[in-house]
């Protein structure tokens, strides 16, 4: 099955010419795998001895340490491990470990993650504050809150608390209470486009990516009554669209910009671009420049990431 004729007309809109057909091609292979150690119940060392001891031939990702990469071919062997089924690892996109690695919580801070299912980030986060301090994660969708819920447990979390509850909600419920928010906001999905899956294509629209960017605002806006002056929150999605990344962070800025400022990001790689200055009759706030537009290849998905910092009056 090809990508949508819609979603490549916009992303030729979007993306760098001298990119696109590279990008393109990145929807039609399966990906190499990557998964990272569980830092609360195994280190790297003993991480790669179990791989060698199963025959599973990996990678390190260099720029972040007790990440690996393998092929495609070799997942079923991986999740056959006894690390595996032990929570000693984690099978993650190296898109979505780049958030919790910018968003950098420490141990003893209390943390949002405001979208957490099916848990990943969330991991990662209770990992980095070495199951300290306090974690709330929100997940509004029964079936997946009680995944969210799975993982953790099964990660060896101790310090989250989670909320079957609306995200658009938290804000009023928790006012400034949070030194750092991660907001990996639902969307429309297109960076995990695969054409040998067309179930992954298949509910896309134009329309649904505008109906989403409404839903992105209003927990933007959540998400920033809920910081604590002098916190910091991270946006992030895994669309291309600008109505799901410039746009909802216009809005944001639009409502309260003069309390808030974005800070630059520098990414370990080159596969990146800045954001858009402008779509359709939309201008979008310089200060949004600051964000970075992943472009995926062949290990890594595509991915949007914004960092803003509450001003401290």
């Amino acid at each position: 099955m090809s990508l949508p004729e819609a979603f490549v007309e916009r992303l030729r809109q979007i993306v760098p010419p001298e990119h696109i057909d590279a990008i393109l091609k990145t929807f039609d292979a399966p990906k190499q795998v990557t998964f990272r150690v569980n830092t609360l119940k195994s280190s790297p060392k003993e991480l790669e001895a179990q791989l060698e001891a199963a025959n599973i031939p990996y990678e390190r990702i260099t720029w972040m340490e007790g990440v690996y990469r393998i092929a495609p071919q070799d997942k079923l062997p991986l999740t056959q491990t006894d690390a595996f089924y032990g929570g000693k690892l984690y099978i993650q996109n190296l898109a979505s470990m780049i958030a919790p690695m910018i968003l950098a919580p420490l141990p003893e801070e209390t943390v949002l993650d405001l979208a957490a299912a099916p848990g990943g980030k969330t991991l990662m986060l209770a990992g980095m504050m070495q199951n300290t301090g306090w974690l709330s994660a929100v997940e509004p969708t029964r079936e997946r809150f009680f995944r969210l819920r799975a993982n953790l447990e099964m990660q060896g979390v101790t310090n989250a608390h989670t909320y079957m509850t609306d995200g658009r909600s938290v804000g009023k419920k928790c006012p400034e209470m949070f030194d750092r928010i991660m907001l990996d906001a639902p969307c429309s999905s297109e960076a995990r486009f695969k054409t040998h899956e067309p179930k992954s294509m298949s509910f896309w629209s134009i329309h649904k990516a505008k109906e989403t960017s409404k839903l992105q605002r209003r927990l933007l806006l959540s998400a920033y009554d809920a910081l604590k002056p002098g916190g910091k929150l991270l946006y992030c999605t895994c669309s291309f669209s600008p109505e799901e990344n410039e746009s909802p962070l216009q809005h944001l800025l639009e409502r309260h910009g003069e309390h808030l400022t974005t800070l630059p990001l520098t990414l370990p790689f080159d596969n990146i671009q800045k954001p858009l200055k402008q779509w359709g009759k939309e201008v979008f706030d310089e200060r949004i420049q600051n964000a970075v537009r992943i472009l995926p290849t062949d290990t890594i998905d595509g991915f949007f990431l914004c960092l803003l910092e509450k001003k401290l009056c």
